[in-house]
């Protein structure tokens, strides 16, 4: 039976990015009240697919997010399916028998979600990454989040460094992690340059600790350029007087 209702979903769906395609071959471009109108089909096709048991049905959802993405329909609605599919078996685990092994942890799926999320430059969209920072156990959904981080570029005082700092710092002192610390070092790189320098101490000293740690060359050499270049941040700013 529930193959049947994911196979119908599924066929719901594309039937329906059917429709839209030749809509808009027929008829060109869409005005934002034609947009209006059928967003409601297409984000509760993309809810229920999220929403899902089934790992295909989330891809299937991330894949229609994609697309509406690239078009630049990045609607509340977007966002929330994504917040919950960056976060889902990090904040909501469903497990076998209520105590076995986590039957909703698909780390991929997690990772895909944290890209995507770098693509909706808000508030809401940068809270919900340094959430998936703090709270996933896995590196690589954890580096997706930081890179989103720095593609967003918004910062409240030193939240975004601080958290990104505390990052470094947990995984030199556990396992560090070269693909994790060279994205950490891309986002504070971004960063930076969004916001003319990094001035938060921690943040400065988790450069400094890559730099001199247990990673590949690359990445220390790219510690050290960031470094530099934050100096020169701060020598403009002190020569402009700010």
């Amino acid at each position: 039976m529930k193959r049947k209702i994911i196979t119908l979903v599924v066929l719901v769906a594309l039937a329906f990015s059917s429709a839209w395609s030749q809509a808009a071959a027929a008829g060109g471009e869409r005005t934002v009240e034609e947009s209006y109108l059928q967003d409601p089909l297409e984000i509760m096709i993309i809810r229920e697919q999220a929403y899902s048991d089934s790992k295909d049905m989330k891809l299937v959802a991330l894949q229609y997010i994609g697309q509406a993405l690239d078009e630049g329909r990045a609607s509340p609605e977007i966002r929330k399916a994504l917040d919950y599919l960056a976060t889902e078996s990090s904040l909501t685990v469903v497990r076998a028998g209520g105590v076995g092994r986590a039957l909703n942890n698909y780390p991929d799926v997690r990772r895909e979600a944290c890209l995507m999320l770098g693509q909706i430059k808000t508030v809401e969209a940068k809270d919900t990454l340094l959430k998936v920072v703090l709270v996933d156990t896995e590196p690589m959904v954890i580096a997706a989040a930081i890179r989103s981080i720095g593609k967003i570029g918004l910062m409240t005082g030193d939240d975004v460094t601080q958290t990104v700092a505390f990052i470094i710092n947990r995984f030199d002192i556990l396992f560090p992690d070269n693909s994790l610390a060279f994205e950490s070092l891309v986002a504070l790189e971004a960063l930076a340059e969004i916001n003319n320098g990094i001035k938060d101490p921690a943040a400065i000293k988790a450069i400094m600790k890559i730099a001199d740690g247990n990673y590949i060359t690359p990445v220390k050499q790219k510690a050290k350029d960031l470094l530099s270049k934050l100096r020169k941040y701060s020598a403009a700013s002190s020569g402009s007087g700010k």
